[in-house]
Protein backbone atom coordinates (compact mmCIF):
# COMPACT_ATOMS: atom_id res chain seq x y z
CA UNK A 1 0.00 0.00 0.00
CA UNK A 2 2.83 2.35 0.72
CA UNK A 3 6.07 3.04 -0.99
CA UNK A 4 8.93 5.43 -0.64
CA UNK A 5 8.09 8.93 -1.76
CA UNK A 6 10.06 10.91 -4.29
CA UNK A 7 11.41 14.26 -3.14
CA UNK A 8 8.95 16.18 -5.36
CA UNK A 9 5.70 17.46 -3.90
CA UNK A 10 2.68 16.11 -5.80
CA UNK A 11 5.14 14.23 -8.01
CA UNK A 12 2.52 13.20 -10.59
CA UNK A 13 1.96 16.88 -11.54
CA UNK A 14 5.28 18.39 -10.41
CA UNK A 15 6.68 20.80 -13.04
CA UNK A 16 3.87 19.70 -15.37
CA UNK A 17 3.04 23.25 -16.51
CA UNK A 18 6.02 24.49 -18.51
CA UNK A 19 6.37 28.28 -18.51
CA UNK A 20 9.61 28.19 -20.50
CA UNK A 21 8.26 26.84 -23.80
CA UNK A 22 9.96 28.79 -26.61
CA UNK A 23 7.77 30.71 -29.03
CA UNK A 24 5.06 31.52 -26.49
CA UNK A 25 3.80 35.08 -26.30
CA UNK A 26 4.59 37.14 -23.21
CA UNK A 27 0.99 36.98 -22.01
CA UNK A 28 0.81 33.22 -22.36
CA UNK A 29 3.97 32.87 -20.26
CA UNK A 30 2.53 35.19 -17.63
CA UNK A 31 -0.87 33.48 -17.55
CA UNK A 32 0.83 30.10 -17.17
CA UNK A 33 1.64 31.08 -13.58
CA UNK A 34 -2.00 31.82 -12.77
CA UNK A 35 -4.11 28.97 -11.38
CA UNK A 36 -2.76 27.56 -8.09
CA UNK A 37 -4.31 30.32 -5.96
CA UNK A 38 -7.76 29.60 -7.39
CA UNK A 39 -7.58 26.07 -6.03
CA UNK A 40 -6.58 27.56 -2.69
CA UNK A 41 -9.32 30.22 -2.78
CA UNK A 42 -12.16 27.68 -2.67
CA UNK A 43 -11.09 26.88 0.89
CA UNK A 44 -11.93 30.51 1.70
CA UNK A 45 -15.53 30.14 0.48
CA UNK A 46 -16.39 26.58 1.46
CA UNK A 47 -19.72 25.74 3.18
CA UNK A 48 -18.09 26.33 6.57
CA UNK A 49 -17.99 30.06 5.82
CA UNK A 50 -21.64 30.31 4.92
CA UNK A 51 -23.16 29.99 8.40
CA UNK A 52 -20.88 32.62 9.93
CA UNK A 53 -21.78 34.96 7.08
CA UNK A 54 -25.49 34.27 7.52
CA UNK A 55 -25.32 34.66 11.31
CA UNK A 56 -23.19 37.80 11.12
CA UNK A 57 -25.37 39.45 8.50
CA UNK A 58 -28.73 38.54 10.03
CA UNK A 59 -27.75 39.60 13.57
CA UNK A 60 -25.47 42.59 12.98
CA UNK A 61 -26.20 43.81 9.47
CA UNK A 62 -23.18 45.06 7.57
CA UNK A 63 -21.13 45.82 10.69
CA UNK A 64 -18.82 42.76 10.41
CA UNK A 65 -17.74 43.36 6.82
CA UNK A 66 -14.44 44.76 8.08
CA UNK A 67 -13.68 41.39 9.69
CA UNK A 68 -13.99 39.71 6.29
CA UNK A 69 -11.59 42.25 4.80
CA UNK A 70 -9.13 41.78 7.66
CA UNK A 71 -9.26 37.98 7.42
CA UNK A 72 -8.65 38.19 3.66
CA UNK A 73 -5.59 40.37 4.24
CA UNK A 74 -4.33 37.85 6.80
CA UNK A 75 -4.97 35.07 4.33
CA UNK A 76 -3.14 36.86 1.53
CA UNK A 77 -0.08 37.33 3.76
CA UNK A 78 -0.02 33.68 4.84
CA UNK A 79 -0.65 32.33 1.34
CA UNK A 80 2.05 34.55 -0.14
CA UNK A 81 4.56 33.22 2.38
CA UNK A 82 3.43 29.67 1.64
CA UNK A 83 3.83 30.18 -2.11
CA UNK A 84 7.26 31.75 -1.58
CA UNK A 85 8.35 28.64 0.37
CA UNK A 86 7.41 26.40 -2.54
CA UNK A 87 8.99 28.63 -5.17
CA UNK A 88 12.30 29.43 -3.45
CA UNK A 89 13.03 26.23 -1.51
CA UNK A 90 11.12 23.86 -3.82
CA UNK A 91 9.53 22.31 -0.72
CA UNK A 92 5.95 22.21 0.52
CA UNK A 93 5.16 23.12 4.12
CA UNK A 94 5.01 19.51 5.29
CA UNK A 95 8.42 18.73 3.79
CA UNK A 96 9.92 21.89 5.28
CA UNK A 97 8.53 21.02 8.72
CA UNK A 98 9.93 17.50 8.51
CA UNK A 99 13.39 18.86 7.69
CA UNK A 100 13.23 21.44 10.51
CA UNK A 101 11.55 19.84 13.55
CA UNK A 102 12.18 16.65 15.58
CA UNK A 103 10.27 13.46 14.77
CA UNK A 104 7.90 13.74 17.73
CA UNK A 105 6.93 17.31 16.83
CA UNK A 106 6.38 16.32 13.22
CA UNK A 107 4.19 13.40 14.25
CA UNK A 108 1.98 15.71 16.29
CA UNK A 109 1.81 18.21 13.41
CA UNK A 110 0.89 15.40 11.03
CA UNK A 111 -1.93 14.12 13.25
CA UNK A 112 -3.31 17.63 13.75
CA UNK A 113 -3.20 18.29 10.00
CA UNK A 114 -4.98 15.04 9.19
CA UNK A 115 -7.67 15.67 11.81
CA UNK A 116 -8.20 19.18 10.45
CA UNK A 117 -8.56 17.89 6.88
CA UNK A 118 -11.06 15.21 7.88
CA UNK A 119 -13.06 17.73 9.94
CA UNK A 120 -13.06 20.15 7.02
CA UNK A 121 -14.13 17.35 4.67
CA UNK A 122 -17.02 16.56 7.03
CA UNK A 123 -18.36 20.10 6.79
CA UNK A 124 -17.95 20.11 3.01
CA UNK A 125 -19.77 16.79 2.64
CA UNK A 126 -22.69 18.03 4.71
CA UNK A 127 -22.71 21.35 2.87
CA UNK A 128 -22.88 19.69 -0.53
CA UNK A 129 -25.44 17.14 0.69
CA UNK A 130 -27.62 19.91 2.10
CA UNK A 131 -27.39 21.74 -1.23
CA UNK A 132 -28.50 18.59 -3.09
CA UNK A 133 -31.37 18.13 -0.64
CA UNK A 134 -32.53 21.72 -1.00
CA UNK A 135 -32.33 21.64 -4.79
CA UNK A 136 -33.83 18.19 -5.47
CA UNK A 137 -35.63 17.23 -2.27
CA UNK A 138 -33.67 13.98 -1.94
CA UNK A 139 -33.06 12.59 1.57
CA UNK A 140 -29.96 14.00 3.20
CA UNK A 141 -28.42 10.55 3.63
CA UNK A 142 -28.55 10.03 -0.15
CA UNK A 143 -26.82 13.34 -0.69
CA UNK A 144 -24.04 12.27 1.67
CA UNK A 145 -23.61 9.01 -0.28
CA UNK A 146 -23.48 10.85 -3.64
CA UNK A 147 -20.58 12.99 -2.45
CA UNK A 148 -18.39 9.87 -2.47
CA UNK A 149 -18.51 9.88 -6.28
CA UNK A 150 -16.26 12.93 -6.50
CA UNK A 151 -13.41 10.57 -5.61
CA UNK A 152 -13.50 9.34 -9.20
CA UNK A 153 -14.03 12.87 -10.53
CA UNK A 154 -10.75 13.98 -8.98
CA UNK A 155 -8.91 10.98 -10.43
CA UNK A 156 -10.23 11.83 -13.90
CA UNK A 157 -9.31 15.52 -13.65
CA UNK A 158 -5.78 14.70 -12.48
CA UNK A 159 -5.29 12.39 -15.46
CA UNK A 160 -6.31 15.20 -17.80
CA UNK A 161 -3.64 17.49 -16.34
CA UNK A 162 -3.24 20.30 -13.85
CA UNK A 163 -4.60 23.01 -16.12
CA UNK A 164 -7.82 21.05 -16.67
CA UNK A 165 -8.25 20.65 -12.92
CA UNK A 166 -7.70 24.37 -12.42
CA UNK A 167 -10.17 25.19 -15.19
CA UNK A 168 -12.80 22.98 -13.54
CA UNK A 169 -12.34 24.69 -10.17
CA UNK A 170 -12.43 28.16 -11.76
CA UNK A 171 -15.67 27.13 -13.47
CA UNK A 172 -17.20 26.23 -10.11
CA UNK A 173 -16.01 29.55 -8.66
CA UNK A 174 -17.70 31.31 -11.59
CA UNK A 175 -20.96 29.48 -10.81
CA UNK A 176 -20.76 30.55 -7.15
CA UNK A 177 -19.96 34.15 -8.05
CA UNK A 178 -22.71 34.50 -10.65
CA UNK A 179 -25.27 32.92 -8.32
CA UNK A 180 -24.60 35.50 -5.62
CA UNK A 181 -24.35 38.34 -8.13
CA UNK A 182 -27.91 37.65 -9.25
CA UNK A 183 -29.14 37.39 -5.64
CA UNK A 184 -27.44 40.65 -4.66
CA UNK A 185 -28.88 42.38 -7.74
CA UNK A 186 -32.39 41.24 -6.76
CA UNK A 187 -31.89 42.18 -3.08
CA UNK A 188 -30.65 45.67 -4.11
CA UNK A 189 -28.69 46.64 -0.94
CA UNK A 190 -27.85 50.24 -0.08
CA UNK A 191 -24.21 50.93 -1.01
CA UNK A 192 -23.83 53.71 1.56
CA UNK A 193 -24.95 51.38 4.35
CA UNK A 194 -22.57 48.68 3.13
CA UNK A 195 -19.68 51.14 3.34
CA UNK A 196 -20.33 51.67 7.07
CA UNK A 197 -19.46 48.01 7.64
CA UNK A 198 -15.88 48.70 6.67
CA UNK A 199 -15.36 50.79 9.82
CA UNK A 200 -13.82 48.48 12.49
CA UNK A 201 -15.99 48.03 15.58
CA UNK A 202 -17.42 45.18 17.68
CA UNK A 203 -20.93 45.65 19.04
CA UNK A 204 -20.99 43.03 21.81
CA UNK A 205 -19.72 39.61 22.90
CA UNK A 206 -21.87 37.74 20.37
CA UNK A 207 -20.45 39.83 17.55
CA UNK A 208 -16.97 39.02 18.86
CA UNK A 209 -17.59 35.28 18.72
CA UNK A 210 -19.04 35.50 15.21
CA UNK A 211 -16.03 37.59 14.15
CA UNK A 212 -13.71 34.90 15.54
CA UNK A 213 -15.73 32.32 13.64
CA UNK A 214 -15.38 34.30 10.41
CA UNK A 215 -11.59 34.43 10.73
CA UNK A 216 -11.33 30.80 11.86
CA UNK A 217 -13.49 29.58 8.97
CA UNK A 218 -11.59 31.72 6.45
CA UNK A 219 -7.92 31.17 7.30
CA UNK A 220 -7.64 27.38 6.96
CA UNK A 221 -4.30 25.72 7.86
CA UNK A 222 -4.54 23.03 5.17
CA UNK A 223 -4.51 25.77 2.50
CA UNK A 224 -0.94 26.61 3.48
CA UNK A 225 0.17 23.05 2.78
CA UNK A 226 -1.76 23.09 -0.48
CA UNK A 227 -0.41 26.36 -1.84
CA UNK A 228 3.25 25.56 -1.14
CA UNK A 229 2.86 22.41 -3.24
CA UNK A 230 0.70 23.74 -6.07
CA UNK A 231 3.17 26.47 -7.04
CA UNK A 232 5.67 23.69 -7.76
CA UNK A 233 3.52 22.48 -10.65
CA UNK A 234 5.04 25.36 -12.64
CA UNK A 235 8.33 24.74 -14.40
CA UNK A 236 10.57 27.79 -14.67
CA UNK A 237 14.27 28.60 -14.75
CA UNK A 238 15.98 28.51 -11.36
CA UNK A 239 18.07 31.67 -11.72
CA UNK A 240 17.43 34.60 -9.34
CA UNK A 241 15.58 36.73 -11.89
CA UNK A 242 13.16 33.91 -12.80
CA UNK A 243 12.50 33.08 -9.14
CA UNK A 244 11.73 36.73 -8.36
CA UNK A 245 9.39 36.85 -11.36
CA UNK A 246 7.62 33.68 -10.20
CA UNK A 247 7.16 35.13 -6.69
CA UNK A 248 5.72 38.35 -8.14
CA UNK A 249 3.29 36.59 -10.49
CA UNK A 250 2.15 34.15 -7.79
CA UNK A 251 1.48 37.10 -5.48
CA UNK A 252 -0.83 38.62 -8.09
CA UNK A 253 -2.43 35.22 -8.61
CA UNK A 254 -3.11 35.04 -4.86
CA UNK A 255 -4.34 38.63 -4.65
CA UNK A 256 -6.87 38.18 -7.46
CA UNK A 257 -8.11 34.76 -6.31
CA UNK A 258 -8.46 35.68 -2.62
CA UNK A 259 -10.24 38.93 -3.49
CA UNK A 260 -12.72 36.88 -5.48
CA UNK A 261 -13.26 34.74 -2.39
CA UNK A 262 -13.67 37.93 -0.34
CA UNK A 263 -16.39 39.15 -2.72
CA UNK A 264 -18.26 35.84 -2.37
CA UNK A 265 -18.06 35.89 1.44
CA UNK A 266 -19.06 39.55 1.50
CA UNK A 267 -22.01 38.75 -0.77
CA UNK A 268 -23.25 36.12 1.71
CA UNK A 269 -23.07 38.58 4.61
CA UNK A 270 -24.58 41.46 2.59
CA UNK A 271 -27.40 39.23 1.37
CA UNK A 272 -28.20 38.15 4.93
CA UNK A 273 -28.03 41.74 6.19
CA UNK A 274 -30.28 43.09 3.41
CA UNK A 275 -32.83 40.29 3.36
CA UNK A 276 -32.97 39.20 7.01
CA UNK A 277 -31.48 41.86 9.33
CA UNK A 278 -33.42 44.74 7.77
CA UNK A 279 -36.68 42.75 8.01
CA UNK A 280 -36.19 41.80 11.67
CA UNK A 281 -35.16 38.16 11.08
CA UNK A 282 -32.03 38.14 13.24
CA UNK A 283 -32.42 34.42 14.00
CA UNK A 284 -31.32 33.14 10.58
CA UNK A 285 -28.10 31.13 10.82
CA UNK A 286 -28.95 27.82 9.13
CA UNK A 287 -28.65 27.02 5.44
CA UNK A 288 -32.09 25.46 5.10
CA UNK A 289 -33.72 28.33 6.96
CA UNK A 290 -32.08 30.86 4.64
CA UNK A 291 -33.10 28.84 1.59
CA UNK A 292 -36.74 28.75 2.71
CA UNK A 293 -36.91 32.46 3.57
CA UNK A 294 -35.18 33.87 0.46
CA UNK A 295 -38.24 33.52 -1.85
CA UNK A 296 -40.46 35.26 0.72
CA UNK A 297 -38.20 38.32 0.89
CA UNK A 298 -36.91 38.43 -2.70
CA UNK A 299 -40.16 37.41 -4.36
CA UNK A 300 -38.63 34.65 -6.49
CA UNK A 301 -38.01 30.93 -6.05
CA UNK A 302 -35.21 31.24 -8.59
CA UNK A 303 -32.97 33.05 -6.10
CA UNK A 304 -33.33 30.19 -3.62
CA UNK A 305 -32.40 27.68 -6.34
CA UNK A 306 -29.30 29.73 -7.09
CA UNK A 307 -28.43 29.62 -3.38
CA UNK A 308 -28.56 25.80 -3.44
CA UNK A 309 -26.56 25.57 -6.68
CA UNK A 310 -23.84 27.81 -5.24
CA UNK A 311 -23.75 25.67 -2.08
CA UNK A 312 -23.25 22.49 -4.15
CA UNK A 313 -20.49 24.15 -6.18
CA UNK A 314 -18.76 25.38 -3.02
CA UNK A 315 -18.86 21.93 -1.44
CA UNK A 316 -17.66 20.17 -4.58
CA UNK A 317 -14.73 22.50 -5.25
CA UNK A 318 -13.47 22.62 -1.68
CA UNK A 319 -13.61 18.88 -1.14
CA UNK A 320 -11.43 18.29 -4.23
CA UNK A 321 -8.72 20.63 -2.95
CA UNK A 322 -9.00 19.08 0.52
CA UNK A 323 -8.02 15.76 -1.02
CA UNK A 324 -4.88 17.25 -2.54
CA UNK A 325 -3.99 18.80 0.82
CA UNK A 326 -4.31 15.38 2.46
CA UNK A 327 -1.96 13.85 -0.09
CA UNK A 328 0.59 16.63 0.46
CA UNK A 329 0.47 16.22 4.24
CA UNK A 330 0.88 12.45 4.14
CA UNK A 331 3.73 12.48 1.61
CA UNK A 332 5.53 15.40 3.24
CA UNK A 333 5.47 14.25 6.85
CA UNK A 334 5.65 10.46 6.42
CA UNK A 335 7.62 10.29 3.16
CA UNK A 336 5.52 7.58 1.64
CA UNK A 337 2.75 7.55 -0.89
CA UNK A 338 -0.54 5.73 -0.89
CA UNK A 339 -2.55 4.99 -3.99
CA UNK A 340 -4.44 8.30 -4.53
CA UNK A 341 -7.78 6.55 -5.03
CA UNK A 342 -7.33 4.50 -1.86
CA UNK A 343 -6.24 7.56 0.12
CA UNK A 344 -9.25 9.52 -1.09
CA UNK A 345 -11.65 6.72 -0.21
CA UNK A 346 -10.18 6.45 3.28
CA UNK A 347 -10.37 10.21 3.82
CA UNK A 348 -13.90 10.33 2.48
CA UNK A 349 -15.08 7.39 4.58
CA UNK A 350 -13.65 9.01 7.72
CA UNK A 351 -15.90 11.99 7.00
CA UNK A 352 -18.88 10.19 5.46
CA UNK A 353 -19.45 7.82 8.40
CA UNK A 354 -20.05 10.57 11.00
CA UNK A 355 -21.90 12.68 8.41
CA UNK A 356 -24.20 9.78 7.61
CA UNK A 357 -24.80 9.15 11.31
CA UNK A 358 -25.74 12.78 11.88
CA UNK A 359 -27.99 12.79 8.82
CA UNK A 360 -29.67 9.53 9.83
CA UNK A 361 -30.07 10.16 13.56
CA UNK A 362 -30.99 13.83 13.57
CA UNK A 363 -31.93 15.23 10.17
CA UNK A 364 -32.90 18.61 11.57
CA UNK A 365 -29.54 19.01 13.27
CA UNK A 366 -27.72 17.91 10.12
CA UNK A 367 -29.45 20.58 8.03
CA UNK A 368 -28.23 23.26 10.43
CA UNK A 369 -24.73 21.87 10.76
CA UNK A 370 -21.84 23.80 9.27
CA UNK A 371 -18.21 24.35 10.11
CA UNK A 372 -18.69 28.04 10.67
CA UNK A 373 -21.57 27.67 13.10
CA UNK A 374 -19.77 24.94 15.03
CA UNK A 375 -16.59 26.99 15.07
CA UNK A 376 -18.39 29.78 16.91
CA UNK A 377 -19.87 27.27 19.37
CA UNK A 378 -16.56 25.44 19.90
CA UNK A 379 -14.69 28.69 20.41
CA UNK A 380 -17.26 29.75 23.01
CA UNK A 381 -17.00 26.41 24.80
CA UNK A 382 -13.24 25.91 24.64
CA UNK A 383 -12.07 29.37 25.68
CA UNK A 384 -13.89 30.01 28.99
CA UNK A 385 -10.77 31.33 30.68
CA UNK A 386 -10.30 33.98 28.02
CA UNK A 387 -13.92 34.97 28.37
CA UNK A 388 -13.68 35.17 32.17
CA UNK A 389 -10.46 37.13 31.97
CA UNK A 390 -12.01 39.54 29.55
CA UNK A 391 -15.09 40.05 31.72
CA UNK A 392 -12.83 40.99 34.63
CA UNK A 393 -12.12 44.18 32.66
CA UNK A 394 -14.53 46.90 33.67
CA UNK A 395 -14.99 48.27 30.13
CA UNK A 396 -17.56 46.43 27.93
CA UNK A 397 -16.11 45.26 24.63
CA UNK A 398 -18.30 47.58 22.59
CA UNK A 399 -16.87 50.52 24.55
CA UNK A 400 -13.23 49.42 24.47
CA UNK A 401 -10.80 51.20 22.14
CA UNK A 402 -10.88 49.78 18.61
CA UNK A 403 -7.18 48.89 18.86
CA UNK A 404 -7.93 46.68 21.87
CA UNK A 405 -10.87 45.07 20.07
CA UNK A 406 -8.76 44.18 17.03
CA UNK A 407 -5.82 42.87 19.10
CA UNK A 408 -8.15 40.79 21.27
CA UNK A 409 -9.89 39.43 18.18
CA UNK A 410 -6.60 38.51 16.52
CA UNK A 411 -5.26 36.86 19.69
CA UNK A 412 -8.32 34.66 20.19
CA UNK A 413 -8.44 33.84 16.47
CA UNK A 414 -4.78 32.79 16.57
CA UNK A 415 -5.47 30.46 19.50
CA UNK A 416 -8.52 29.17 17.67
CA UNK A 417 -6.52 28.37 14.52
CA UNK A 418 -3.68 26.71 16.41
CA UNK A 419 -5.72 24.55 18.77
CA UNK A 420 -9.13 24.09 17.17
CA UNK A 421 -8.58 23.91 13.40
Amino acid sequence: MAKKQSQSSLSEVHNSVDTTVPGQSRWRRVLAFFGPAYLVSVGYMDPGNWATGLAGGSQFGYSLLWVLVMSSIMGLLLQSLSARLGIVRNRDLAQANRETYPKKVNFVLYILAEVAIVATDLAEILGMAIGLQLLTGMPLIWGVAITALDTFLLMTLQKWGMRKLEAFIIGLIFVIGMSFLVQIWVADPNVDEIATGLIPHIQNDTALYIAIGIIGATVMPHNLYLHSALVQTRKFNRDDASIKKAIKLNFWDSAIALNMALLVNAAILILAATVFYKTGRSDVAELKQAYELLPQHLGSDFTAKLFAVALIAAGQSSTITGTLAGQIVMEGYLRFRMNPLLRRLITRLLAIVPAANVANVDKKAAVGLSAGKNLVEITTAKLPKIKKSYHSISVPIEEAPITFQIVFLLAVSLINNVFLC
